[in-house]
């Protein structure tokens, strides 16, 4: 028999970065139902996450941050866990995308994504291993990376070589906290039905032939990758580590 409690984050405080909207924000939702307390961290608004997270009975805390600056990450890091308590987990969503040929790609693009993808990421783990190691206590951490950790893309080199970055990091992180108590793995979206999409989504020449691609025949949805982030900070995961799980429909495998 399966122990359902086991998927439970009843008691929980999780950390969701980019928490405003897409992925991010069904992240937060599928952490609400599961019990947990969000704490959602974006520089922009987040009264639209804040309000569905109500409406499903959940405990949603909104703070406002520019995560473009790693010192600014970590300094909101410390001071939700000084305000709301332990943090039990965290899950680092936020992310930008600058396109470009590769022959034209700006330095300040280059280093806008650099910073939220991965400066801020890494050290936004730092932070919660380190009061987690002090206080010894356990700790859940979720990358969310992209196929294009995988593959190269077109016109993306920045954000191509941010989320393949994310990977190594999780793999390195995990070498060094598993045995101390801390999960560190990641989720690897494919293409999600958010925001981010809604250009390729019109464009029907593009959206078919990405959905001919796709085995599941069908754009994902931010539940998708929102349940699968439960799963990570869960119980459930206790004995996985450094694992990077593609949920995208099948687009690896082709």
């Amino acid at each position: 028999m399966i122990d359902l409690s086991a998927f439970s984050l009843e008691g929980r405080t999780v950390m969701v970065t980019g928490a405003n909207t897409g992925i991010g924000q069904g992240i937060a939702l599928a952490i609400a139902r599961a019990g947990g307390r969000v704490i959602g961290v974006s520089r922009s608004a987040m009264d639209e996450t804040e309000r569905l997270v109500d409406v499903i009975g959940g405990a949603f805390v909104p703070v406002r941050a520019d995560l473009a600056d790693a010192t600014v990450a970590q300094s909101t890091f410390d001071t939700c866990w000084n305000s709301s308590g332990p943090i039990d987990g965290l899950v680092n969503n936020a992310g930008i995308i600058r396109r470009a040929d590769a022959v034209d790609v700006a330095r300040a693009d280059w280093d806008d994504v650099m910073n939220v993808n991965l400066k801020s990421m890494f050290f936004l783990c730092q932070s919660l291993a380190r009061r987690a190691l002090a206080e010894q206590r356990g700790a859940k951490i979720v990358n969310i990376a992209s196929v294009l950790s995988f593959q190269g893309g077109v016109r993306v080199a920045a954000y191509t070589a941010s989320k393949s970055a994310v990977l190594g990091i999780t793999r390195l992180m995990t070498n060094e906290w598993a045995a101390r108590g801390i999960n560190v793995n990641a989720i690897v979206p494919g293409y999600i039905d958010t925001n981010n999409t809604a250009a390729l989504r019109a464009d029907p020449d593009r959206s078919e032939a990405i959905l001919g691609r796709i085995p599941a025949g069908r754009w994902g949805q931010p539940s998708d990758i929102g349940d699968t982030a439960v799963f990570m900070l869960s119980r459930a995961s206790d004995y996985m580590h450094g694992a990077s799980v593609a949920v995208d429909g099948g687009w690896l495998a082709r």
